[in-house]
């Protein structure tokens, strides 16, 4: 359906849910690991009427409301509004003013907005409250929710959030205890809030290069930025995966095979920069985040809040790359092993030093989603049936999601990126080569 067919209107003017009690006030501190990734982060969750019937979603908009005032006292920061303290760093001022909350009607069914593992924008940005006119992060909240009734019964939960706040790992955290809330439950982790355990040390201890940070001369960057971007997703079944790990046996180091991180990372990494033709001698940069919960030492607290995740780098002439996918493996699997606890607190250091931030020039980031348990999300009607991202990821950026029945993809990842379309093609016959039975 075009979005010229589905109107939605919204029921009034958007409200603020504050905390259901007094909760504390002040300035709440962001660590170094929050300071570069405060962007609103778009997801949809859709929900099908309990009774199959309509006025499924009136009970839910009341239910979801009640509910994040509660869930906002163990989460207060999130009912604040974001600052920048003396040194020009982010902090969040606990106004208490609390989360924006919206509800609208669409005039059609909700299995009318399409397949959302193919997100269009176009539409599922819709179902995404967005402030209008504002003009940077200051000026939007730090939560959004907008709760879509169709007229089948359904609801779609639309959720605005902004990633300095936490990883995806505290977000679905969040999710979940919101959802615990509802039905009534204690929550069964409660943040840990002190974001203190991140503090850069005094003076500044850089142990390590950091390439993530590095600049790449990119000459052939404006030909890429001219052409159009065709997005696709692609899924890769248990069995794909497997094909692609075969592909990749040579890069299996001290007799452990390649995990389906490493395989389909090095796969995507590989075959996007071939089908891309970059020049055989021009570098390609790899990112991607490793959680540091388990990787700090002592580890994080359980439930920890904000943002655990750090990036770490690869690289590698863009001919070789081609040419080997074990070759592509090995490099991220040496890149996710370099992430210890001296090297993320290096990491926390050098911002602390440098406040710089990573270059994207003749990049690709990928960010996984694909062990996130998006379908844990119950508010009382169940998993959602379907969930996912409502934008689309920039040109620089292939996003790893779950697929399959579990929140954890069934053990199948979908990998949703952008090209342009002679490039998309290729990478499409990559795909299908190294997944063929």
């Amino acid at each position: 359906m075009s979005v010229f067919e589905m109107r939605i209107k919204q029921q009034g003017e958007p409200s603020l849910v504050t905390p259901a009690e007094e909760t504390p006030g002040g300035l709440y501190y962001l660590s170094n690991l929050d300071q570069n990734i405060a962007v609103i982060v778009q997801t949809v969750y859709c929900f099908r009427a309990a009774d199959g019937g309509a006025g499924g979603g009136v009970s839910a908009c009341d239910v979801l409301r009640e509910s994040l005032a509660k869930v906002l006292v163990h989460y207060y920061p999130l009912a604040g509004r974001l600052a920048t303290s003396g040194d020009g760093k982010l902090v969040v001022d606990c106004t208490g003013e609390g989360a924006v909350f919206v509800e609208a009607d669409a005039d059609c069914a909700m299995a009318d907005i399409g397949d959302v593992t193919e997100p269009d924008p176009s539409v599922l940005g819709r179902l995404v409250y967005s402030v209008p006119g504002a003009k940077n992060i200051l000026e939007m909240p730090l939560l959004a929710a907008q709760v879509t009734k169709f007229k089948c019964g359904g609801f779609v939960l639309g959720l605005a959030i902004n990633h300095c706040m936490f990883d995806g790992v505290g977000a679905m955290q969040f999710v979940n205890s919101w959802g615990e809330t509802a039905r009534g439950l204690p929550l069964s982790l409660p943040p840990a809030l002190d974001r203190a355990v991140l503090r850069a040390r005094d003076p500044p201890q850089v142990d390590f290069p950091h390439h993530e940070f590095a600049q790449i001369t990119d000459d052939d960057e404006d030909e890429y930025e001219d052409s159009p971007l065709l997005h696709r997703s692609f899924q890769f079944t248990p069995a794909s995966i497997a094909r692609v790990k075969a592909a990749a046996a040579a890069a299996a180091l001290e007799g452990r095979a390649c995990t389906t991180f490493e395989a389909l990372a090095g796969f995507v990494w590989s075959a996007r920069t071939r089908a891309l033709g970059m020049r055989a001698s021009r570098p390609s940069k790899l990112l991607f985040a490793v959680d540091g919960r388990p990787r700090f030492s002592p580890p994080l607290p359980e439930g920890y809040f904000g943002n655990a995740i750090v990036l770490t780098s690869a690289a590698c002439p863009a001919g070789e790359l081609a040419r080997s996918l074990p070759r592509a493996v090995r490099l991220v699997r040496g890149a996710a092993g370099a992430v210890t606890d001296a090297y993320m607190r290096s990491a926390v250091d050098y911002f602390e030093a440098t406040r710089a931030r990573p270059s994207l020039a003749s990049t690709l980031l990928i960010t996984a989603w694909s062990r996130l348990p998006f379908r844990a999300a119950d508010f009382g009607w169940g998993p959602p049936a379907a969930c996912g991202p409502a934008a689309l990821p920039e040109k620089e950026v292939a996003l790893f999601l779950p697929c399959g029945e579990e929140g954890g993809g069934g053990g199948g990842v979908r990998v949703l990126l952008g090209l342009p379309p002679a490039a998309m093609a290729e990478f499409q016959r990559l795909v299908d080569e190294v997944t063929a039975a």
